[in-house]
């Protein structure tokens, strides 16, 4: 995908409207827990500042569906990027109304205004074509570097593009070149390695991936379907029992394409969902009545720490147990380790998958960690999103 960059377009004395990020998350005090995705942002805000342009950022923060609430405004964002940048970042009142359009007219070059959450108006999620024209009508140009909302085709990630030349930030340019090539031009062996709950939320990607990759491993409570679907007993293991006759299919499908496809040998298995329950380790077909799988056993990550060691190219998505409680947190974590130790181009799907990741302190030894949980996932998938398609092609 070809799509033209910041670098691209003249910005100076400009007035660039720039859709980012910034949905973070925040303690009770509305304390931001965790910077990375403003971090993530720096670079083409700082550039775009560097080559004197007048700044008007945007982003949603949560699920306000269209109503004014206090505890999803982006003021905490303003007093963070300020410290960040070492300049104050104004904040609107609202959106498009009085308060932004005041605060614009006036604006300097290498000024920085923030809007406020794009979700307070309720046809930000409808991609009204009114509310695309009253946000265009801040600006002369778009860039949109918003990867994790490029999924979605909302008024300030898809609308806007039809009133500005739109162009695309370093995150998304940097997803693109990752991804993109890691699909469309592999240096293989190419290893995939998908966990996570349910099936359901993978067929697509596992479809997609099953065209490209010499080695599709499977971890997470998904592996308790295929199981089930190969007529093991699963325990009280989540198991999607109206999806084996697909999981059927897919393991078919594998064999037809001469894809490896691993599935766990062991498993970690506990009495209840509670970090200090009882557990024990037996092999994928002797799981007892009354347990519940939730981690790979030893014997699977040796298996695949194997396997792994050989990749040139590796994609991950979703973890390998239910990483939260320590006891059966070892899979990914060791999985984890072992992309850090390999000679290959790591990428790991956003979601869970990277706050595993930053979790187990990995993340500058991977290649490229993706800031978008649903959008890694159709751009796995081989789908097209909306916020990208929407940008100017070089």
């Amino acid at each position: 995908m070809n799509k033209k960059t910041v670098k691209d377009i003249d910005v100076k004395g400009k007035k660039v409207l720039v859709r980012l990020d910034f949905n973070v998350p925040q303690d009770e005090n509305g304390n931001i827990t965790d910077t990375r995705r403003i971090v993530a942002s720096l670079p083409t805000i700082k550039y775009l500042i560097e080559n004197g342009a007048k700044l008007i950022l945007c982003s949603h923060l949560g699920r306000p569906k269209g109503e004014v609430k206090k505890e999803f405004s982006l003021a905490p964002v303003a007093k963070e990027l300020s410290k960040e940048l070492g300049v104050e970042v104004k904040l609107a009142e609202d959106i498009v109304g009085e308060s932004a359009k005041k605060l614009v007219a006036n604006m300097n070059e290498r000024e920085v205004v923030l809007l406020e959450n794009v979700r307070f108006d309720a046809r930000e999620e409808k991609n009204d074509p009114e509310m695309a024209k009253e946000l265009a009508s801040l600006a002369e140009i778009y860039v949109n570097d918003a990867f994790g909302t490029s999924h979605r085709a909302h008024a300030s990630t898809r609308g806007v593009a039809d009133y500005l030349p739109a162009v695309s930030g370093f995150l998304i340019e940097k997803e693109i070149d990752f991804m993109g090539n890691a699909l469309e031009n592999p240096k293989r062996p190419f290893v995939a390695i998908l966990g996570g709950k349910k099936v359901s939320d993978k067929i697509g990607v596992i479809n997609s991936l099953l065209e490209k990759v010499d080695t599709l491993m499977i971890g997470g409570a998904m592996a308790y379907t295929f199981f089930k679907a190969q007529g093991y007993e699963v325990g009280n293991s989540i198991c999607e029992l109206d999806k084996l006759d697909l999981a059927k299919e897919l393991m078919e499908k594998a064999k037809a394409k001469g894809v490896k496809f691993m599935l766990p040998i062991d498993t970690k298995i506990g009495k209840e969902f509670d970090k200090d329950t009882e557990s024990k380790t037996v092999k994928y077909n002797e799981i007892p009545a009354g347990w519940e799988g939730f981690d790979i056993g030893e014997e699977t990550i040796k298996l695949y720490k194997e396997e792994l060691k050989n990749a040139k190219t590796i994609v991950w998505n979703g973890p390998l147990g239910l990483f939260e409680f320590d006891q059966f947190a070892i899979g990914t974590n060791e999985i984890a380790k072992t992309l850090a130790d390999v000679d290959a181009i790591t990428i790991i799907g956003g979601g869970d998958s990277a706050a595993a990741i930053e979790k187990a302190g990995l993340a500058d030894k991977m290649t490229h960690i993706s800031t978008g949980g649903g959008a890694s996932l159709e751009f796995l998938e081989g789908k097209k999103l909306p916020g990208i398609e929407c940008l100017q092609d070089k």
